[in-house]
């Protein structure tokens, strides 16, 4: 469908792109991973035409719809949120307004008779089967379900865009390429600005969606529900694996092995065969055996293994000061910010060497709470920090606040103060920013880049309470990844606001979701959490419409509880076990196309009766074995398709 081919790409004397190839096939779900910096949103935005190669191609065909959602975007809608999301049926609401003129004119003549009126007539019928075609009647309510499943609330729709942030913005723009529909989404980093829920419902849409989808998106969790392929980026070149983001990993890990293994083996077997060339070059009764072996040499195919940029954050936060038993302590808390009340009434403590996540949708008062706790804000109630507390903070927006004019350099050496100072260079290289990379304007850093310096300011003295608003935004995996060990190996509390459920688990151990201007605290990983609230979602789906929710016995709650999770726990069981089969199933069909292949050359070469009657019954065979593959494989699916409606 999109074929990319010797792709090249050159930023003065650096070569981001070394003549990669690959293809973008129909219903395809690639995750495009890769360190920050190792050009992902570069290839995507080259891909969606804003972008020129310094050399190969990118063809598709003329009729193929494109949907690009860019990291960062300028905004210039002037609309209120329905009527920008509406934009995405321009089509449709130009041809509803063409047939209401029509209707009226059609109302207002009596010359029924007419050519003039006949043609009015057909273009009027015309258009209403095309409008009735394309889902006209219902354009409407798709709008509705879109936004709402991106966060927005009915309220929300008929205010005007420029009233929201940059964050529920892209959200507007993800719903206008969501609607649409085209033929391949290209997606960077989508989920920066969404919540847990606008996220499962994205999930949810994507898995469903006919078409392709290449995503970049440094969310482990949504790389592995969604995607069905992964392309990674390293020092230039592409590797494609047939696997979603965890089995990826292995089997990159798998395959260099490999490579390893049979480059030692093929090297031993130079090293003799050199050996043995050295020993009796200048022997005349061994000369043919000499040119026989420097011919072999001459003949091998080196084996190459696989070049990794294995560079990594250090990250190692400074041993915590010793604090209180009680970190922080809210009680009869209540914020406003003029009419609009955020949190009512709330208490809620967190003890030293807690590790803690705020989650909730946007606007239910996150990040207003860690503000509060930061004194960074005016509320009612009563709010404590524990004996010798001190906080570390990184602000969701921290990365975006650097000073763009300064290098990095200067910008930690205007914060750094004592013997911090005489490590500056240390702490940056660890976090990445070595040689001339420290002398870089703030200016020119990547997204992933900016979070990183601002990390480094974090680590700049000891504190014993870190609060963590979205710190993982733009980070690659394998940095989020060091980053979540340091936060597990910090002795002091954690509080961390974030949508990331990969990051999150393992690293909490309390979660405080915010609904409904409350704090409700869930004591367990996060997605015990989510289990807890797919199991309230599912038990308020069956009661009856208008009538009132009853209420269990002590008794009766726990057990109903436990028999729900079991049932999922089975049906969840059973769904990997067919997952597997299906791989197994995609793997030997695989392996049996690529056997065919080679059997169609033989087949197509000159060889005797014998040679060929033993190929075609081979042939016959994997023909066979095929077909009945393919059944199992679609057995296997619609088994995998009744056991997810399950859930």
């Amino acid at each position: 469908m999109i074929s990319v081919n010797q792709l090249t790409v050159d930023f003065g004397g650096f070569r981001l792109f070394d003549e990669i190839s690959f293809l973008i096939n129909p219903r395809d779900r690639i995750g495009l991973v890769g360190k920050n910096g190792a050009g992902k949103s570069t290839l995507l935005k080259i891909i969606a035409g804003q972008l020129q190669p310094s050399a190969g191609t990118v063809s598709l065909p003329k009729a193929l719809t494109l949907g690009y959602l860019p990291q960062h975007l300028e905004y210039n809608d002037t609309q209120t949120v329905r009527q920008e999301a509406e934009t995405a049926f321009s089509e449709l609401i130009a041809m509803e307004r063409r047939i209401e003129r029509l209707t009226n004119e059609v109302a207002e003549r009596n010359d029924h008779e007419s050519d003039h009126y006949l043609k009015t007539i057909e273009e009027l019928t015309d258009l209403t089967e095309r409008y009735n075609m394309l889902g006209g009647h219902n354009y409407h309510s798709q709008v509705e379900q879109t936004l709402k499943g991106l966060g927005f609330k009915r309220s929300d729709f008929e205010r005007l865009t420029s009233e929201f942030s940059g964050g529920w913005r892209m959200r507007i723009e993800l719903a206008k390429i969501l609607l649409r529909k085209p033929d391949v989404f290209l997606l960077d980093e989508p989920t920066n600005h969404l919540d847990i829920e606008s996220i499962q419902w994205l999930e949810d849409y994507l898995r469903n969606y006919p078409g392709a989808l290449v995503l970049i998106s440094h969310d482990r969790a949504f790389l592995d529900h969604i995607t069905n392929r992964t392309a990674e980026l390293s020092l230039g070149q592409l590797h494609d694996y047939k696997a979603a983001y965890t089995r990826f990993v292995e089997l990159r890990k798998e395959r260099r092995e490999q490579q390893l293994a049979a480059y030692r083996n093929q090297q031993k077997k130079i090293e003799d065969t050199e050996a043995f060339i050295e020993r009796f070059r200048y022997q005349a009764t061994k000369a043919v055996q000499v040119q026989s072996r420097i011919k072999q040499l001459e003949k091998i195919d080196r084996i190459e293994v696989d070049e990794f940029d294995n560079s990594a954050l250090r990250i190692k936060f400074p041993p915590a000061p010793h604090s209180g038993a009680i970190t922080v302590k809210g009680q009869g808390l209540s914020k406003s910010y003029g009419d609009h009340l955020v949190l009512s009434d709330v208490d809620f403590m967190i003890e030293r060497g807690d590790k803690v996540a705020f989650v909730g949708k946007n606007g239910e008062g996150k990040t207003t709470m860690a503000r509060m706790i930061l004194n960074e804000l005016e509320y009612s109630g009563k709010l404590e920090l524990g004996h010798q507390v001190k906080i570390g903070y990184f602000a969701q927006n921290q990365a975006d606040q650097l000073d763009d004019n300064l290098t990095v350099l200067d910008t930690v050496d205007q914060v750094a103060v004592g013997d911090i100072r005489t490590k500056i260079r240390d702490l940056l290289g660890a976090f990445l920013f070595s040689g001339e990379a420290v002398d870089k304007k703030v200016s020119v850093l990547s997204g992933g880049e900016r979070t990183r310096l601002a990390m480094v300011l974090l680590l700049l003295e000891p504190v014993n309470f870190l609060i963590l608003d979205e710190p993982t935004n733009h980070l690659d995996i394998r940095s989020k990844e060091l980053l979540k060990q340091a936060l597990a190996d910090f002795e002091g509390t954690v509080l961390v606001v974030s949508h990331d459920r990969d990051f999150l688990d393992g690293l909490i151990t309390k979660t405080y979701e915010f609904r409904d201007r409350k704090m409700k605290e869930h004591l367990g990983g996060i997605y015990s959490f989510l289990e807890a609230k797919k199991l309230e979602s599912l038990q308020d789906l069956e009661q009856a419409p208008g009538t009132p929710r009853q209420e269990r016995t002590e008794e009766e709650a726990p057990s109903k509880g436990k028999a729900d999770f079991e049932a999922r726990k089975e049906i969840n069981k059973r769904i990997r076990k067919v997952q597997r089969e299906v791989e197994a199933c995609e793997k030997e069909v695989e392996e049996l196309e690529a056997r065919k292949a080679e059997m169609d050359q033989l087949m197509s070469a000159p060889g005797s009766a014998d040679q060929m009657q033993k190929v075609f019954e081979e042939y016959e065979s994997t023909n066979r074995r095929l077909g009945e593959l393919m059944h199992q494989w679609e057995v296997l699916h619609n088994e995998l398709e009744e056991l997810e409606d399950q859930l």
